[in-house]
């Protein structure tokens, strides 16, 4: 059976024998799969699965016995999938019969085998035991073979992720990623709050992609009512994610040139980035706009004054980014470091099924604010750049870009500011009820699926950062690369430890 969501999803039902049959359908039809999760029912399980077509996306779901809590995994059809169902089991103990890497995922292994973060009976709020647990590490063999460990505790301020290859001499023949030190059972939480607040979670999930996800929870949420959004809301929604796009982008740029030794790079695009951030702070009452973006609108509105100064300020960033420009496209020794370092091919890429920065540079073209446009993006055609050579450079390039594309859209967002106003309630959903929705953050597109109890609250609120698939692009891009371009493929990546380790 079929029913469409008013907002880009349609659902089907299978019987769960035809769960792996409908994903080989799937991809006959080069849909790619970006989501999997589970819920517990009062009966059944029921497991999902999130396929992207041309036109839309479209969710399939199957009931699982709860005295039989397995399905037919989809990981030799989907590449993506190995992980997704390696967290699947981890959290709700359902099994994927067929995926031979079961490990814990995001779950360490010295939680309790028996204890299933997920499940309705646990209890979040008791400290588990901790029991004698070791992961099990991919192991290569040979001559000249050599093991590095990198982390799990990095330099600086970024969060912990362990990082193991195999190396042969400087260069790496396999990396694998260990993740999970920053969980903090976000989806779990969800259930315990309210409707009107799971915003403020939502965008405390990565920080500095606070608007991306507040901005898809609230999304998701307003799509399981008849809900009206107040235009001037919409258009000050699209200006914040703009800006948060811009700003982390300058960052990147700058980090990137740092990580090949060009350290003058980093001050200058971080110069930039603060002054934006500033800016933020004088019109929005926070550098990084978090609570801005809520249920039924926004929380914060800007007058005509505010309005002219972050056009001044997009002028003067304009002049100044256009020069860095120039000193990163002229400089051979960068140019060097960056070129055909850390590859992500097309297919690769398709086949792992990346999204935002680094599907873009490898050919793809998937940008939610095109695809699937909402107000205001449906007047403002965006524009989507895209390069092939899937390296470095071209992830840097992309950044470009959008910084570009994203000073060009602000403009017209500014200069076309609707007179409404900035929030009206917003309905609760009924009883039993789904939403869904996805927003192009700066990484990539976040997807939020919320569904309501029989009583009308949370039972589960689905996560997907982009970090979710593009941890994993990383591990093949550095195949063949030498270890110390490793930070650079990384930083060119830049996925988040704490919008994966949900």
């Amino acid at each position: 059976m079929s029913e469409t969501n008013k907002n880009i999803m349609t659902y089907y039902e299978v019987d769960v024998s035809q769960f792996s049959e409908t994903a080989k359908l799937m991809k006959k039809m080069s849909a790619s799969l970006t989501a999997q999760w589970a819920v517990e029912g009062k009966q059944f399980f029921e497991v999902y699965a999130c396929y992207r077509t041309e036109e839309d996306f479209l969710i399939v779901k199957s009931l699982l016995p709860k005295d039989k809590p397995e399905f037919p995994s989809v990981s030799k059809i989907f590449l993506a999938a190995s992980r997704f169902e390696r967290q699947i089991y981890s959290f709700m103990g359902i099994k994927a019969l067929g995926n031979s890497d079961l490990r814990p995922w995001i779950k360490f292994a010295d939680w309790p085998a028996d204890a299933w973060p997920l499940r309705k009976d646990f209890n979040s709020a008791q400290c588990l035991k901790r029991v004698k647990g070791e992961y099990a590490w991919i192991q290569a063999e040979g001559e000249g073979v050599n093991e590095i460990p990198v982390g799990p505790v990095h330099a600086g301020i970024i969060e912990p992720g362990h990082f193991r290859f195999q190396a042969v001499g400087e260069t790496i023949i396999n990396l694998e990623e260990r993740l999970g030190y920053t969980h903090k059972g976000i989806e779990k939480r969800f259930e315990s709050l309210g409707w009107l607040e799971g915003y403020k979670l939502a965008g405390r999930v990565s920080g500095d992609s606070t608007v991306a996800h507040s901005l898809t929870y609230c999304r998701a949420l307003e799509s399981m009512t008849d809900f009206t959004l107040p235009p001037r809301a919409a258009w000050l929604r699209a200006i914040f994610l703009e800006r948060e796009r811009i700003a982390n982008h300058l960052g990147d740029i700058g980090a990137i040139c740092s990580d090949a030794a060009f350290s003058i790079m980093l001050y200058q695009f971080m110069r930039l980035k603060e002054h934006f951030l500033r800016t933020n702070q004088t019109l929005f009452a926070h550098r990084f706009m978090m609570d801005c973006v809520v249920p039924g609108g926004v929380s914060v509105n800007i007058s005509a004054e505010g309005a002219a100064q972050m056009t001044q300020e997009l002028a003067a960033l304009e002049t100044e980014f256009e020069r860095l420009v120039k000193i990163y496209d002229g400089n051979p020794s960068l140019e060097e470091r960056v070129r055909d370092t850390g590859i992500l091919s097309t297919k690769k890429a398709l086949e792992i099924g990346v999204v935002g920065v680094v599907a873009r540079a490898s050919g793809l073209n998937l940008d939610s604010r095109s695809l699937y446009p909402f107000a205001p993006y449906d007047k403002l055609q965006v524009k989507v750049p895209l390069y092939t050579a899937g390296d470095v450079n071209s992830r840097v390039w992309v950044r470009i870009e959008e910084v570009r594309e994203s000073m060009r859209l602000l403009r017209e967002l500014l200069a076309d500011l609707p007179d409404t106003t900035i929030k009206v309630p917003c309905p609760l959903p009924e009883r039993n009820s789904t939403g869904f929705a996805v927003v192009e953050g700066w990484r990539g597109e976040v997807m939020y699926w919320l569904q309501a109890t029989s009583a009308g609250t949370i039972n589960r609120c689905m996560v997907r950062d982009p970090s979710a698939v593009n941890w994993l692009g990383l591990e093949s891009a550095v195949i063949d690369n030498i270890v110390p371009d490793f930070p650079l493929c990384n930083k060119s990546f830049n996925a988040s430890y704490a919008g994966h380790d949900l």
